[in-house]
């Protein structure tokens, strides 16, 4: 189907600029050590790591939900850093969208109320031609009435990624999407997202563990020890495997 315009977007969707985010403790943690992205609109970019090595620090920070120690995070042009905490609440509540594993939909709102959900919090009204266009694109148009609970894995995060994108955000944060799935329906939703990113101009980035949902992204980020030490080109999942098991930088 043929969406309706998206709003203009800069050729870079979210930059990091030497990023640095140590938690203070009777012995500092150096979660990330110098982190330095630039991620196109219209971009899959998948992050991964071993346990610990700053996967999570990265999204929470390149987000807007946790405040790095040192450098900068800019969405869409808007340094994320320099802005108060109201605004930033205001700002990622606009311009950044999430999908959890767990969906995270509220119970007792039908799946149209959940999708539309950013929206009433932000005080916006419902763009109803946008909508309908993003819930056709998604295959969601005839689950809009039902709870969570009616709702099966793969269509629950279908509607939590409608929820993401209906505020057309620069960026969307995918965090373990398809972790509570099995693998024929984890494989529909990656290709829900990386539809996104193609035909809605989304950047899409998506922390994950699983090698076969890393080899999905237009580009992988090898995080070790809060430093970039890789980055895979339109990689396979063997390729994203041989890089994990590598020892060292």
């Amino acid at each position: 189907m043929a969406l309706l315009a998206t709003p203009e977007v800069t050729a870079t969707a979210l930059r990091l600029i030497d990023l640095h985010k140590t938690y203070q403790g009777r012995e500092p943690v150096h979660a990330l050590r110098g982190v330095s992205l630039d991620l196109l609109a219209g971009s899959v970019t998948a992050v991964v790591g071993q346990s610990g090595s700053g996967k999570s620090t990265l999204l929470h920070c390149a987000a807007g939900l946790d405040t790095p120690s040192r450098g900068a995070v800019v969405v869409g042009g808007h340094d994320l850093t320099v802005l108060r905490a109201d605004d930033l609440t205001r700002f990622r509540r606009e311009h950044v969208g999430f999908v959890f594993q767990a969906y995270n939909l509220i119970g007792h709102l039908t799946a149209r109320e959940n999708i539309r959900l950013p929206l009433v919090l932000a005080g916006r009204d419902v763009d109803r031609a946008w909508e309908g266009a993003l819930l056709e694109f998604l295959g969601v148009t005839d689950l809009v009435e039902r709870l969570p609970g009616e709702l099966s894995g793969g269509q629950a995060q279908r509607i939590a990624i409608a929820r993401a994108l209906i505020t057309r955000p620069a960026v969307v944060f995918a965090d373990e999407p398809t972790g509570a799935l099995d693998s024929a329906t984890g494989a529909a939703v990656l290709q829900v997202l990386r539809d996104s990113a193609r035909e809605l101009g989304q950047t899409v980035i998506v922390v994950t563990h699983d090698a076969e949902v890393a080899a999905t992204a237009d580009r992988v980020v090898v995080l070790a020890d809060g430093l970039v030490v890789d980055r895979l080109e339109s990689p396979t999942a063997e390729q994203v495997t041989a890089r994990l098991l590598k020892k060292g930088r």
